[in-house]
């Protein structure tokens, strides 16, 4: 049974807690292309954390360090390393959606408030979802600054890659865990169940995994929810969750006009991606039917390709971006193809357990 949807239209941004956010915001300017826009520390007035705001197209990103070991994010750090912390949502009325949220079960991490400074006035509010990880709720009520209270313009351009939104981002959970979470999107926010897939389509020899997609009203917000399934070996989410000690954000999707171009800026940039073997490409074309792209290309690059009947998609994954097999995240590239890749997840899922097993993690 759907709720009547929450007011939310797109994710405003994600937030992540590092343990170093000035070389955090270094690495994701060069690897991922992201430009600085904006710095919030001490010398803003914030005394117990910094973060860094960092853009490209219309994703927006924060990296935030805690100062003091009493800051929440220093526990945060302990527990968990480098990771997601907020997927902050943009809305017109944070009041009605706290207060909807609030009513219907949602256990409250914020109550609305106003955050200000010279540039004008945001509305703000935040309530728990899995794990550590929180949603907020972002209005700009008439704030004109370079982002919101308390940052101030400090720009650096990054080496741009194309990445311009949020395709999706995935929430690994325990298992049997799926179903709750599932009908906890539906419950507080009035989400879609927009596809699901089952341990019959995501299974390999050792490993496999559920996942069901929730969506908003609009389709703008999309997130899948993974659980593990048992099998030979230890599933990528089980793995997951033992070494971030807790459900979380496994990967964030973003998307690109040219995932050839922007791959290959990537690469020469530093970023590491996972490896697809040469026999993946050898009946490409019987199986996904003709393309555009060439490819000669995509199998240099290692670039995945899937077909549904409204088109096809290009997809490549980065391999975790900490030293804790955590949080990775995927470049993606829709031709008409609203999936995931469903056909790419076995080659996907092996190549992660070629990293599990390096790593000593694949067996139980």
């Amino acid at each position: 049974m759907y709720a009547p949807p929450l007011p939310i239209h797109r994710i405003h941004h994600v937030e992540l807690v590092v343990g170093n956010a000035k070389q955090a915001a270094f690495y994701y300017r060069h690897a991922l292309g992201f430009d600085q826009h904006a710095y919030a520390g001490p010398e803003t007035g914030r005394r117990d954390r910094a973060s860094y705001y960092l853009t490209q197209g219309n994703a927006r990103l924060i990296l935030t360090t805690p100062l003091v070991p009493e800051h929440p994010f220093s526990e945060h750090l302990k527990v968990h390393g480098d990771g997601v912390w907020d997927i902050a949502f943009a809305v017109k009325d944070v009041d009605k959606c706290y207060q909807m949220a609030v009513e219907r079960g949602a256990n409250s991490v914020e109550s609305p408030k106003i955050l200000e400074d010279a540039n004008g006035r945001y509305r703000y509010a935040a309530i728990h979802t899995y794990g550590d990880t929180i949603h907020s709720f972002v209005e700009n009520l008439d704030y004109s600054g370079c982002f919101m209270p308390d940052f101030e313009p400090h720009h650096i351009p990054g080496l741009g890659t194309g990445l311009y939104f949020f395709d999706h981002l995935v929430g690994n959970v325990e298992d049997r865990k799926m179903n709750y979470w599932v009908d906890f999107y539906k419950k507080i926010f009035g989400f879609k169940r927009f596809v699901s897939f089952d341990d019959k389509d995501i299974t390999t020899e050792f490993s496999s995994l559920r996942s069901v997609v929730v969506a908003n009203e609009n389709e703008m917000i999309k997130m899948p929810i993974n659980e593990p399934a048992d099998g030979k070996g230890k599933s990528q989410i089980q793995e997951y969750i033992e070494c971030y000690v807790g459900p979380g954000v496994q990967h964030v999707a973003m998307t690109t006009d040219d995932v050839i171009d922007t791959v290959s800026r990537m690469k020469a940039q530093g970023m590491e991606f996972l490896s697809v073997p040469d026999v993946y490409y050898e009946d490409l074309w019987d199986r996904i039917g003709r393309i555009d792209e060439d490819i000669d290309e995509l199998r240099k690059l290692g670039i995945l390709v899937d077909r549904d009947e409204n088109g096809y998609l290009l997809q490549l994954f980065t391999k975790p971006v900490e030293d804790r097999p955590t949080l990775f995240y995927e470049v993606i590239q829709r031709k008409g193809c609203q999936g995931f890749g469903k056909g790419n997840f076995k080659a996907l899922f092996e190549a992660i357990e070629r990293e599990q097993k390096l790593r000593g993690n694949l067996y139980d």
